[in-house]
C-alpha cells in the first residue's frame, strides 16, 4: 500500500481556477438572497446563474461526478472531494457546478441502475439543468431506521401502486419527478435488504399530492411562492408504468447505498469548504481587533481556537479523503463502498461537529457582528445545524462506527495485558536463557 498526497497539476490547475471562479462570481450572489425569492425572483436567479453554468460547462467542471460518457469527468472521489471543499464555500456553488443535492445523487442513482430509457428521459434533462428531482426516502414514522419505511408499491398487471406518506423531502417543491423509496415485499419476515424497490415517479401523476412546505431553522418564514427546501407529500393511489422501476425489486437499499456513500464524502469536503470560511473570518477578526490595548490574536483563548479549529479541520481533512481514496482504490461492483462503510460513517458524524465547532468559535470572537445578519456567519451556523441529522443523525453513525470496530476484538476472560499471566508467559518462552543467565552470572 502507498500513499501520495500530491496533486496532478492538470487537477491542481482546475481547483485554482474554482477557488477564483467561486470567490470572485459566486459568493456575492450570497449577498443578493431577497432578489431571488418567488417565482420572478428565480426566473431571475435563472438568467444571472446562466452565463455562470456556461463557463463551468466550458471547464468540463459540469457534474464531474458522473462518468466521462454521462458527460462528467470520471475523475474519482478524491478529486471530487477535493473539488466539492471549494464548492462548500457557497451553498449556491453546487448548483452552478451542476452537483446540487438532491439532483447530483439521483443522477449518480440513474447511472448506476437506470435503463438506457430512463437516462434518456430523466438522466440527461437532469445533467442539462431543464428538470429538478428529489429523493423521497425519509418517513414520519421511521424515523433513522429505514427498515421501518411503510410507503408500498403494489405491482398491477401493467405497473405499480404507489401508496404512502413521505416527510422532509429536499426540493418536492419544485421536482419534475421523484425517485420514491417503496416497500415491495409482501412477506413481513422478508429481509430489508431485499424488500424495497425504488420508482420514477412524475410530479404531475394524479395522487402526487405536495402537503406543504416545511419551514426550517434556514427558512423559519416560507412564502407560498418561495422554493421549499424541505417538503411533505403523499402518494395515494399513484399508478407508475413497469419501466419505472429503477434497478430489480428488491434493489432499492444497494441502490441507496451507492448512492449515499459518495454523497457523504461530498457533504463532508462541503463542510470543510464552508469551516474554513469560517476560520479565515476568525483569523481576520483576531488580527485585526484590538480589546483592552491588545489585539486579540495575542490571546492565549484566541491562539487556543485557532489551533484546535485547524487541528479539527486538518483531522476531518484527512479523514475524509482517506475514505475518498478507500472508495476509488477498493471498489467493488459486487460491494460498492463496502470497504470504506466505517470511514464514511465516522467522517459523517466528525466533519459536522468540526463545521458547527468552528463556525461557532468564529460568531463568539466577533460578538454582537458575528451574530448579526450583517455577517453571513448566522445563516451558516444556522445551516450547519443539518449536518448531524443529514443521512441519518450522528448517532447512528456513531453505533456503527464503535459496533464495526468492537466486531474485530475476541472475548477474554483474563486481560491480553494481565501482566501476573503474561510474566508467567513470558518465563516459560524464556526459562532456558533465563536459567543459562543465572548459571553464568
Amino acid at each position: 500500500m502507498t500513499w501520495d498526497f500530491a496533486t496532478d497539476p492538470k487537477l491542481e490547475a482546475q481547483l485554482r481556477w474554482m477557488r477564483e471562479f467561486v470567490d470572485g462570481k459566486i459568493l456575492p450572489l450570497e449577498t443578493l438572497a431577497d432578489r431571488w425569492r418567488g417565482r420572478e425572483g428565480r426566473r431571475r436567479y435563472a438568467l444571472v446563474t446562466a452565463p455562470l453554468k456556461a463557463e463551468v460547462k466550458r471547464r468540463g467542471l459540469w457534474a464531474a461526478h458522473l462518468p466521462p460518457e454521462l458527460g462528467g469527468s470520471g475523475v474519482g472521489q478524491v478529486a471530487l472531494g477535493l473539488m466539492h471543499e471549494i464548492l462548500g464555500r457557497s451553498f449556491l456553488a453546487p448548483a452552478i457546478f451542476g452537483n446540487n443535492a438532491p439532483d447530483s445523487g439521483n443522477a449518480e442513482l440513474l447511472a448506476i441502475g437506470g435503463t438506457e430509457e430512463q437516462k434518456e428521459t430523466w438522466l440527461r434533462p437532469l445533467l442539462d439543468g431543464t428538470l429538478l428531482s428529489c429523493f423521497a426516502m425519509t418517513e414520519p414514522g421511521a424515523g433513522s431506521d429505514p427498515t421501518r419505511l411503510q410507503t408500498t408499491a403494489v405491482p398491477t398487471v401493467d405497473g405499480w401502486v404507489i401508496n404512502g406518506h413521505k416527510w422532509f423531502i429536499s426540493n418536492a417543491a419544485v421536482a419534475d419527478f421523484h425517485i420514491v423509496m417503496c416497500r415491495t415485499a409482501t412477506d413481513p419476515d422478508s429481509s430489508a435488504r431485499e424488500a424495497f424497490s425504488m420508482f420514477l415517479v412524475p410530479s404531475g401523476t394524479p395522487g402526487v399530492r405536495l402537503v406543504r412546505d416545511i419551514a426550517t431553522m434556514v427558512e423559519p418564514d416560507l412564502r407560498d411562492d418561495d422554493i421549499g427546501a424541505f417538503s411533505e407529500v403523499r402518494y395515494d393511489q399513484v399508478r407508475v408504468p413497469q419501466s419505472h422501476l429503477i434497478g430489480r425489486v428488491g434493489q432499492g437499499f444497494a441502490l441507496a447505498q451507492a448512492r449515499l456513500g459518495p454523497g457523504r464524502i461530498h457533504h463532508a469536503m462541503r463542510w470543510l469548504g464552508q469551516s474554513r470560511r469560517a476560520f479565515d473570518m476568525l483569523c481576520e477578526r483576531a488580527v485585526s481587533r484590538v480589546t483592552g490595548g491588545v489585539r486579540l490574536a495575542e490571546r492565549q483563548i484566541v491562539q487556543e481556537w485557532v489551533a484546535e479549529s485547524w487541528a479539527a479541520m486538518e483531522a476531518a481533512r484527512l479523514l475524509t479523503l482517506q475514505a475518498a481514496w478507500r472508495m476509488d482504490e477498493l471498489h467493488s461492483a459486487r460491494r460498492p463502498y463496502s470497504e470504506a462503510r466505517v470511514d464514511i460513517a465516522l467522517i459523517k458524524f466528525w466533519g459536522g461537529r468540526v463545521l458547527f465547532d468552528v463556525i461557532d468559535r468564529a460568531i463568539q470572537i466577533h460578538g454582537s457582528l458575528g451574530y448579526s445578519a450583517d455577517l453571513p456567519l448566522e445563516l451558516m451556523y444556522r445551516r450547519a445545524r443539518a449536518s448531524r441529522l443529514y443521512d441519518g443523525p450522528d448517532e447512528v453513525h456513531k453505533i456503527a462506527v464503535g459496533r464495526t470496530i468492537l466486531k474485530g476484538y475476541e472475548v477474554s476472560e483474563i486481560p491480553s495485558e494481565h501482566i501476573p499471566t503474561r510474566r508467567a508467559a513470558a518465563e516459560r518462552t524464556f526459562i532456558d536463557l533465563l536459567d543459562q543467565g543465572a548459571l553464568n552470572a
